[in-house]
């Protein structure tokens, strides 16, 4: 349904509200012509009169506009998704844009969204008859004046490919004062709402966003800081008349499992670009990848090689046997003996000789199961592109339909030069690689990525996206692995961004190559991870071998679908624990998993979600009693009931511990 209404242009003042009518966005310009909006939500402030534009190589473009004209839209429609944590989501929102000229003759159009739980904006430069098209983006001048200061969950913007611990303090503590990476998540004590989600939506063709904390006039002010083209370090985009922002969109819920449920990111971009999409299927994987993190494999040929013609049969069997739809084989190419030197050479569609291509896309056929692919680039963006057309019509012969890509370099080397990936010609490589993938039907798994923003929508074949400490840290990092803490923060600060590819499900926690180091988990933590965690691409990381030395807690990896109808956060704190409940999008059954901190809980699980009047064989998977991740991580019990939607269950969960539930409707 839409409504559309042009407003008066001699007004300076604009009033957007949401839907229910409780949130409103006021837009305005000053006597000096500098535009601002203000934010209130059950009409108590949340966001201060706060700056708007930009510093452009064509002069300020902060100051100096006239309203030309106004128009209001509703917008109210169900789309479904083609795979997600939803089947159906409701896109309801009401529309402000206000279409600006400047001084010097240019147009600029601000399009703000009003949603129940959120609003977003974008910057527009529609096409300007008679005008030089092209320009030179300094700065981006947006402010968030928060009125009362809320606590911030965030990572510095010097984290190398996102891969840090999350960390909670005011937003005018020391780390945002030193800059940190979109998205921030935000809690209040005393508001109308409690909590908040920073982030952007639908970046294509600008530099991904930093935020940090500057005194004005009122106390609590974020804006965007923006990587620089590092070869000349003044500028930060390059633009044209036609061109948009990302969508620069903050959540605003009273619940947390209000924010989760929040899907504003998704409904601000466009929907999908491809025709026919249904071979865009999700699945579980597992790979010939955490024996390199293990050093009992190489990425490299000799004496322990990984991806040999051997190991990727076994692997593939095993994937068979047990119900999974791949194998991912690293470094089964050529160029990965100069992997660690100053010459990056890798070959996209030249297997190493010790791995027979075509006898294993055969015999991966005959079993019903795919190889997933890999492309890591070493950080040469550029090199990579002049293949990729190569490197994926290699894959379609083969029947590879998912591709795990990968940039190890802090700095890639893209055909504008050596770039942060987060600057605005990596967001273009990374939507290049999208886009040329899907026209060969290829599935995109991206490591070392730029913060996913929802373009999932527009590209489906965009499954899923490293940028997290993950599960590879709990094998190396000196120090020690990522604390239980780590995994109970991630569904409310990366995650929310889109699916991450965590790789959960160690089972063997004994370490050979740092002692000290390991995951700080139980089992059932692990298991637990694979409901709490989304991607449709789901990697099940551990060695076969480790699995089948608990077959029985394996079983609930195995059954535990990627793909769902429904989603829930039943219950949580962002750092203490969190559970969730999903529904398969393929049956009426439903998941239900639960993970903490290194605090022992107590946690009483409700039913109610389920269907009335129907019965389910629950199968329960959770820490046996004297459980422990540090000192009795393999401690479990699995047991079978029957319950309903009125049945209660006292769950334990052990310290770094956690649980799982299959519920099978009878």
């Amino acid at each position: 349904m839409m409504a559309a209404m042009l407003l008066m242009a001699c007004s300076n003042s604009h009033q957007l509200k949401s839907p229910d009518g409780r949130l409103s966005v006021r837009f305005s310009l000053t006597d000096e012509g500098e535009p601002r909006y203000e934010v209130e939500k059950d009409g108590k402030a949340i966001i201060a009169a706060s700056e708007m534009g930009f510093i452009l190589d064509k002069g300020d473009f902060t100051r100096g506009f006239t309203l030309k004209d106004a128009s209001l839209t509703s917008h109210d429609e169900t789309w479904e998704t083609t795979w997600g944590e939803e089947q159906f989501i409701r896109d309801h929102h009401n529309q402000l844009a206000v279409t600006l000229q400047h001084e010097s003759g240019y147009l600029m159009r601000i399009v703000f969204r009003a949603f129940d739980d959120g609003l977003a904006f974008r910057y527009e430069w529609p096409e300007n008859e008679g005008e030089q098209t092209e320009f030179t983006l300094l700065d981006e001048v947006t402010a968030f004046h928060f009125v009362n200061e809320p606590q911030a969950w965030s990572i510095p913007w010097t984290t190398e490919y996102y891969e840090a611990l999350w960390s909670k303090e005011p937003i005018s503590g020391q780390a945002l004062r030193d800059t940190v990476c979109a998205p921030i998540t935000l809690e209040w004590a005393d508001q109308p709402i409690h909590y908040g989600f920073l982030h952007e939506a639908a970046i294509y063709d600008y530099p991904a966003s930093n935020y940090y904390y500057a005194d004005g006039a009122v106390r609590t002010y974020l804006t965007p800081w923006l990587n620089a083209d590092r070869q000349r370090l003044a500028d930060k985009a390059y633009l044209h008349c036609g061109s948009t922002t990302p969508w620069r969109m903050l959540i605003l819920t009273e619940s947390l499992p209000e924010m989760v449920a929040s899907r504003i990111m998704l409904n601000l971009n466009e929907p999908c670009a491809i025709e026919d999409p249904s071979w865009c299927k999700p699945m579980k994987f597992i790979g010939i990848w955490w024996g390199m993190h293990l050093e009992s494999m190489t990425w490299h040929q000799g004496p322990k090689h990984g991806a040999t013609t051997a190991n990727m049969k076994r692997y593939l069997e095993f994937a068979a046997e047990h119900g999974f739809g791949g194998v991912l084989a690293e470094g089964w190419n050529d160029g990965w003996q100069f992997w660690g030197t100053d010459h990056n050479d890798f070959k996209y569609d030249v297997p190493f000789d010790d791995y027979d291509i075509d006898f294993l896309a055969a015999h991966a056929r005959s079993l019903g199961v795919q190889i997933v692919g890999h492309n890591e680039t070493g950080g040469e963006a550029g090199d990579y592109e002049q293949h990729l057309d190569d490197a994926f019509a290699y894959a379609q012969k083969y029947g590879i339909h998912s591709i795990k890509t990968g940039y190890v370099s802090p700095i890639i080397a893209t055909i504008d030069g050596r770039q942060l990936n987060k600057g605005q010609s990596g967001v273009r490589h990374y939507r290049k690689v999208i886009e040329t993938a899907a026209k060969y039907q290829v599935c995109i798994d991206n490591h070392e990525p730029v913060m996913p923003s929802g373009i999932q929508r527009t590209y489906p074949n965009l499954f899923t996206q490293e940028g997290v400490r993950g599960q590879e840290w709990n094998a190396w990092s000196k120090d020690g692995g990522s604390p239980c803490e780590h995994v109970t923060v991630l569904p409310f600060t990366r995650i929310m961004a889109g699916p991450v590819d965590y790789t959960p499900g160690v089972f063997h926690f004994e370490n050979p190559i740092i002692p000290g180091t390991r995951v700080h988990a139980t089992l059932m933590n692990q298991l637990g991870l694979f409901v709490c965690f989304y991607s449709p691409l789901q990697m099940a990381c551990d060695l076969p071998e480790s699995y089948m030395e608990h077959p029985d807690a394996f079983t609930f990896i195995e059954h535990v679908p990627c793909d769902w109808k429904q989603s829930r956060l039943l219950s949580g704190v962002i750092g203490d624990y969190c559970v969730f409940a999903r529904q398969d999008r393929n049956s009426d059954n439903w998941y239900v998993g639960g993970i903490t901190d290194e605090n022992p809980r107590s946690y009483s699980l409700q039913f109610d979600f389920l269907e009335p009047d129907a019965t389910y064989s629950a199968t329960i998977y959770r820490d046996a009693a004297d459980a422990d991740w540090n000192t009795n991580p393999y401690a479990y019990e699995i047991e079978t009931m029957d319950v309903d939607c009125t049945t209660t269950l006292d769950l334990n969960m052990a310290s770094g511990g956690g649980f799982a539930i299959e519920l099978l409707k009878k």
